[in-house]
């Protein structure tokens, strides 16, 4: 009786390492714009709100990738 293969549905880790890397530079690139809106003038508190909530959803899609990275060991 042969057996099939398991079939992984996670993305292979260099798909997960690219999808890492363009997710950080967002990150970053918000942490900036972010910082910038703080030091200018008089700021838009509400622009501001949006851009904290969308940096917060994506850290918090790098932690889970960067958990996905890890592989399930079976004790």
């Amino acid at each position: 009786m042969a057996t099939k293969p398991i079939m992984d549905d996670r993305p292979a880790k260099t798909e997960i390492d690219t999808r890492l890397e363009t997710l950080r530079a967002a990150h970053r690139a918000l942490d900036q714009r972010i910082a910038q809106l703080v030091t200018d003038g008089p700021r838009n508190e509400l622009e501001l709100q949006r851009l904290k909530k969308q940096k917060l959803a994506l850290k918090d899609r790098i932690a889970y990738l960067e958990s996905e990275r890890i592989p399930d060991i079976i004790a």
